[in-house]
Order: structure tokens, then sequence, then C-alpha cells
């Protein structure tokens, strides 16, 4: 169980600023060999964004497998995807030495909404990027860099910095497209407690992490892609800690499991 939490402070409608708060309660199942289905709902609490989120609706349904083959790293999703999106989605991860590497995200998707009847469009829109990653071990420090074609079909880059803490990564960030030009900001992603997990059978805890994100211009649809995991964030990555042991995955785990 998680929170959605939306903040503007733009004036409209005599408003000085809006909120769209959500419960975001999920499940997620691995059953085996890098398989997993994660789902997550989304609850209205508060709401002053209008009509079309207004709903209790599905936001997630994804079916994955991740694939390891040395140096390689895939994960391969299907489903219903985040900002209403379903389709398929490709991740990819090479190490090539202990502080570089290079990843990729490529997929075809169409429009799916719940949030007032069930609307959806033709799977025929492509999104992907290149990028580059630099890792400083001594200061645990990662810089990222990436292009490409993103999910609102703009074209452009992304630069960011991020800081790697216990349990806590803090990152700047600055970007380009074609549309709004420049942009930047930053970004937190604090994991949650308690960091000591019991394995059992079936699993209830809070959502993994709390991630904040700030943008100095209010560009809502510059340069964003869709999660494929409900818990997906900058500092844990797409990938099994246990299989990539490469960049902020080489520190001491968040969480232990006893």
């Amino acid at each position: 169980m998680g929170v959605d939490f939306n903040y503007r402070d733009i004036f409209y409608n005599n408003k000085l600023f809006e909120l769209l708060v959500n419960l975001t309660p999920a499940a997620k199942w691995q059953f085996g060999d890098h398989w997993q289905v994660a789902a997550q709902g989304l609850i209205p609490v508060i709401n002053d964004y209008g009509e079309h989120y207004k709903k209790v609706r599905l936001n997630m349904a994804v079916l994955s497998k991740e694939m390891h083959l040395g140096n390689q790293h895939l994960k391969l999703s299907g489903g219903i995807f985040s900002h209403e999106r379903y389709g398929f989605d490709l991740k990819w991860m090479m190490p090539v030495t202990s502080w570089l590497a290079f990843d990729a995200q490529a997929g075809f998707t169409g429009y799916c909404t719940m949030a007032v009847d069930w609307e959806t469009s033709n799977l025929n829109r492509f999104t992907g990027w290149l990028g580059t990653r630099a890792y400083l071990h001594p200061w645990n420090t990662e810089f990222r860099l990436r292009g490409g074609r993103f999910l609102y079909e703009d074209y452009g880059g992304i630069a960011e910095a991020f800081r790697h803490f216990d349990h806590c990564s803090i990152g700047i960030f600055g970007q380009w497209n074609e549309r709004e030009r420049f942009n930047g900001g930053f970004k937190i992603v604090m994991m949650i407690p308690p960091y000591s997990r019991k394995v059992r059978t079936v699993n209830i805890r809070p959502a993994s992490n709390f991630r904040l994100s700030y943008n100095n211009n209010a560009y809502f649809y510059q340069l964003k892609m869709y999660d494929t995991d409900p818990e997906e964030n900058e500092r844990e990555g797409y990938f099994d800690r246990k299989a990539v042991q490469w960049g902020a995955n080489t520190m001491a785990p968040d969480f232990r499991e006893h």
C-alpha cells in the first residue's frame, strides 16, 4: 500500500493550488525464474484535478520476465502500464566495467484508461531511448545520460546526477526537448522502513519507497515514460539487485530478508 500525491500551484478557477491524492493498493506475485505479475489500483482521496480522476480504477496490470545472459540483462513486460498505456516493453542493461554501463528501453503501446469508461486505442505508438551511466564508487555518485523518443511523441535528452546514501538517493536533472525546450529540477527517492522483512508465503507491507520529483517548469507531457512496476524508481533500477551487481546495487541492501 502506498500513496500517490500530486500538487500544482497554478492560479486557476480562483485556486492558489490543487491537490490530487490517491491510495495505491498493489499486489506482486513472483513465481520463480524471474517471472512476476504486478497490479495496482488508484483510490481517490482528494481530487481537485477534475472528473477524469474521480473514479476508483486499475492503474497497472503487468506480466514481466527478466533474463540475465552474462553481462546482458533484459526485462520484457506486457499488460497495462502507468500513464494510461497498454502494450509491450523491453528494458536492457549492459555493464561494461565496474563504473560504466549502457542501457535502453523500447516499447509499443496504445492508450488505455478506465477513468470514465473503458477507452482504448490501437497499439501503434513507439517509444524508446538509449543511455549511458557512470558510477563513482568512492562517493556512491552516479551520472546518467539518455535520449530518444518519449511517451507523448516528443524527442529530447535528459542528464541526471545522483548521490546515493543509506536508504536514500538525491538527484538533480536537466532536460531538453523539441517542444518546451529546457527544464530542470531535483528528485528524491527514500526507501520506507521497516528495513527487515520476514520471508513468508504472503507478505503485507507498505510501498518500498517514497519518490518525489520537482520540475522547475510545469511541462506535464515533457519527456515522460510509463512504468511497468508499481514500485519502479531510480535507486533500485529495473532488475533484481542480486543478478545485477552494478551501481547502487553494490551498496548494502536497503531491505534484509530473514
